[in-house]
């Protein structure tokens, strides 16, 4: 489905931080503009302490890339400034993009300090995309993240995202959305997501339709009637197991039994749920309807449900709004966009950063990551950052070893080396067609299937192991020593 409109209804390009645009123009009068670089993004922590996260927001990405472009007005505003030269304003003008791009697939597991998109190119351009590249990949990389986390814990059950009204603004529902259900998340409340994504928009009554009416079992009568092949009822308005329960199996047995239909579910928003779903299943199941369904909502999070679930709940879906929406929990994915390498006469040049924390130093170079799976049972068993120029031989067997306590050391055989970032522009041009959002819901949940329980686990979960090769670490320690540093 094309939505590429929204995300060009307005020129964003402007949305940048305000030193990229004092940057591209010292770039400019230093003649360094046309210079090519290389950047990388990635992130240095997991959100929640989690054992992974997930790659989302590359079609966002591409659509952003696709409409950059500086109008007249942008032009004009910056003329205001009195700070940019007018050649620079002209090259704006005038301005198109030509670099190159690659990233790690939307649904993708991935680790800290992996270059999740590597840009190519022009000084100016390259550094230029910086805000929105990190705008497009941390939001929804951080709301894929936690919403497998919630999926894992309803433990199959399926998860419905309710968080619109909650969310950090317009784009934070739209996208949140389209990210919640990459994770997972079986369908939406936000009905533009669906529109414009295919995700499958979910809801029925809110407590202001039972309010409305003068009973709540005309309330739910009427809803019966209009709505009879997807019946729902609310059923915590004013008594769950007193008025709300007892009100819906009389309307099941009054307007749908006898007109050939079913109940579809109730759901229940409030109080002490896991108590409320057992007495409500006694009573629907009593009543001869042990196929309506019991759906639970109200501030749910991984946690929540998980002991509701071990608690013996009797729940058979979710509806999770604030808490996935916006990650309460952890609201912040840490991506960083920093320059790796750049090109002299045609040499590639690695660049460093360098920090006395040491979670702040760089991998320098120009670099490729792969995942290495087990050819037995296509598990993970660890990826490698190697420099571009090199390849992973997986006929032949391949040694790994930790790069900070460089004595860990393990030789690979059987293995399969599997390249992670894929090309998405050259030289300017798209030569990526995004999957649609449901291919690449089942490719996550592929992916998924290859991890180990125990990196998945929400508490103290494994440490995967991304080491670099032994080509990049040398590299990497000669930059250091270079700068009276080393590891």
């Amino acid at each position: 489905m094309n939505n590429t409109h929204l995300l060009s209804k307005n020129n964003l390009t402007m949305l940048t931080d305000f030193y990229e645009i004092t940057m591209a123009n010292g770039f400019f009068c230093t003649d360094n503009g046309d210079r090519t670089v290389y950047f990388d993004l990635f992130f240095r922590t997991i959100p929640d302490k989690g054992g992974l996260a997930i790659m989302a927001g590359v079609e966002q990405v591409i659509n952003y890339i696709k409409n950059l472009r500086f109008t007249d007005e942008d032009i004009a505003y910056l003329r205001e400034k009195k700070l940019f030269d007018e050649q620079f304003l002209s090259y704006l003008r005038n301005f198109r993009f030509s670099c190159d791009i690659w990233a790690v697939p939307e649904g993708t597991p991935v680790f800290p300090y992996e270059p999740l998109v590597t840009v190519r190119g022009p000084a100016i351009q390259a550094q230029f995309i910086e805000t929105m590249l990190l705008v497009l990949i941390n939001h929804q990389s951080l709301i894929a993240t936690k919403s497998s986390r919630i999926v894992r814990a309803a433990q199959g059950r399926p998860v419905m995202e309710f968080g619109s009204r909650r969310a950090q603004g317009c784009d934070g529902a739209i996208y949140g959305a389209r990210a919640s259900y990459i994770a997972g998340c079986s369908g939406t409340a936000c009905t533009i997501a669906d529109r414009e994504f295919g995700i499958p928009a979910l809801g029925t009554m809110a407590h202001s339709w039972v309010q409305l009416f003068d009973s709540e079992y005309e309330a739910f009568k009427a809803y019966a009637e209009i709505y009879p092949q997807s019946c729902v009822l609310l059923v915590d308005t004013f008594n769950v197991l007193k008025s709300g329960v007892p009100n819906a199996i009389r309307v099941f047995n009054e307007v749908l039994v006898p007109n050939g239909y079913r109940p579809k579910g109730i759901r229940i928003d409030s109080g002490d749920i896991t108590y409320l779903s057992k007495k409500a299943r006694k009573m629907l199941d009593e009543a001869g309807f042990p196929d309506c369904a019991i759906t639970a909502s109200n501030s749910l999070d991984e946690y929540t449900i998980q002991d509701m679930i071990r608690q013996g709940a009797c729940v058979d879906s979710f509806g999770v709004g604030e808490r996935l929406i916006t990650a309460s929990s952890a609201p912040v994915f840490g991506g960083v966009y920093k320059l790796a390498a750049v090109e002299k006469k045609g040499e590639i040049i690695s660049r460093i950063k360098v920090s006395e924390n040491v979670a702040k130093i760089t991998n320098p170079g120009f670099k490729k990551l792969w995942r290495l799976f087990d050819r037995e049972n296509n598990k993970a068993i660890a990826d490698v950052i190697t420099m571009h120029d090199e390849i992973i031989d997986d006929t032949q067997p391949y040694e790994i070893f930790d790069p900070q306590h460089t004595w860990k050391r393990k030789i690979v055989t059987n293995f399969r080396a599997v390249p992670l970032q894929i090309p998405i522009f050259k030289q300017g041009v798209c030569v990526y067609e995004s999957p649609s959002v449901t291919e690449i819901r089942a490719y996550c949940k592929e992916q998924m299937d290859t991890m180990w329980d125990e990196v998945l686990r929400f508490e103290n979960p494994h440490a995967y192991y991304v080491d670099l090769s032994q080509k990049l670490w040398d590299e990497k320690q000669r930059l250091l020593q270079q700068h009276g540093h080393s590891l």
